[in-house]
C-alpha cells in the first residue's frame, strides 16, 4: 500500500543529515568538469578532422569533387597499367574520366559486368553448396532421430 502524502525531502542547498538523497558537492564538481573536459575534447577533435579534410581536399582525384565524363568505358587493365596505375589494383578494370571543371584526365577503378556476372554465379554456387550441405546433415539427422525412437518404443513394448 502506498502512503497518500509524499515524505518530506530536504533541498540540496541546505545543509542536510548524511542521510540525505542529494550527492555530495564533491560529485557535483567532479562531474561538471570531467563534462567540460569531454566537451572540449570533442571541440578540438572536430577542428582537427575539418583542418585535415581541407588539406587532403587537394590530393583528392577530381572525379570526387566535381562533374566528369566518362572517356573511355570499364575495360581490363594492361600489364604495364596494372604496375604503374594504383586504380587497377582494386578490380583490374579501370575507366579514363575527363573532369568538366579542371579539364583533368585520370582514371578511375571500376567494375565490369563481366566480373560482376562472375562474382554472381560464384556467390550462387556457394549458396547451393552450403543449401546441399545443411539438407544432408538434416536428412540424417532425422534419420538417427527416427532409428532412436523407433528404439525406445521396441523397448517399450518388450517391457509390457
Amino acid at each position: 500500500m502506498r502512503p497518500l502524502l509524499a515524505k518530506h525531502r530536504e533541498p540540496c542547498w541546505t545543509d542536510a543529515p548524511e542521510t540525505s538523497p542529494c550527492p555530495p558537492r564533491s560529485l557535483v564538481f567532479v562531474c561538471g568538469v570531467l563534462f567540460a573536459f569531454i566537451l572540449e575534447f570533442g571541440l578540438a577533435e572536430a577542428a582537427a578532422r575539418e583542418k585535415q579534410s581541407v588539406s587532403t581536399s587537394a590530393s583528392m582525384p577530381c572525379w570526387l569533387v566535381e562533374d566528369f565524363v566518362v572517356a573511355e568505358e570499364c575495360a581490363p587493365c594492361t600489364t604495364f597499367q596494372a604496375k604503374t596505375t594504383p586504380e587497377c589494383g582494386t578490380t583490374g578494370f579501370v575507366e579514363k574520366i575527363s573532369c568538366s571543371e579542371s579539364k583533368k584526365d585520370e582514371f578511375k577503378s571500376c567494375r565490369s559486368a563481366m566480373m560482376e556476372r562472375h562474382l554472381f554465379w560464384k556467390f550462387e554456387g556457394a549458396v547451393v553448396g552450403v543449401a546441399a550441405v545443411f539438407a544432408c546433415l538434416v536428412i540424417l539427422r532425422q534419420r538417427s532421430l527416427d532409428r532412436k525412437a523407433l528404439e525406445k518404443v521396441r523397448k517399450q513394448i518388450e517391457s509390457i
